[in-house]
C-alpha cells in the first residue's frame, strides 16, 4: 500500500502522541490506570491505525484503518476535555491539543475522502 510515514495525517498524529504522554506524565498516580492509560491508548491508536492500514492489501482495508483511527482522535478529543474539567491540565493547553486532535480529525476525513473517490473511479 505504501509507506505511512509519508502522510502528513500520520506525522500530525504521531507528534500528538508525544504531547499526551508528556502531559499525562504529571498526573495524579491514582490515574495511573485509568485516565493516563486511556489518553496515553487513545492517543497511539490513531497513527498505529494509519500504519497498519498502509500494510494492508487494498484501498478498502486501509480506509477501514483510518476511520478505527478517527474513533481513536474522537476519544482522545473527549478525555482531553474531561482531564481539563478535572483540573489535571491547564485549560488553554488543553484547547490547543483540542485544536490539534481536530485537526487530525479533518485530515483522517479528507484522506479516507480522497481514497473512496478513487476508488469510484
Amino acid at each position: 500500500m505504501g509507506n505511512y510515514k509519508n502522510y502528513k495525517v500520520w506525522e500530525k498524529s504521531h507528534q500528538l502522541v508525544l504531547k499526551v504522554y508528556s502531559l499525562t506524565k504529571v498526573f495524579p498516580k491514582s490515574e495511573q490506570y485509568n485516565l493516563t492509560s486511556q489518553m496515553n491508548r487513545a492517543s497511539v491508536s490513531i497513527p498505529t491505525n494509519i500504519a497498519e492500514g498502509c500494510g494492508r492489501e487494498t484501498q478498502k482495508e486501509f480506509i477501514r484503518f483510518l476511520y478505527i483511527a478517527s474513533g481513536s482522535a474522537h476519544e482522545l478529543d473527549y478525555l482531553m476535555l474531561l482531564a481539563s474539567d478535572l483540573g489535571y491540565i491547564e485549560s488553554e493547553i488543553s484547547k490547543n491539543i483540542i485544536s490539534e486532535i481536530d485537526e487530525v480529525k479533518k485530515m483522517l476525513a479528507s484522506l479516507i475522502n480522497t481514497i473512496k473517490t478513487s476508488l469510484k473511479t
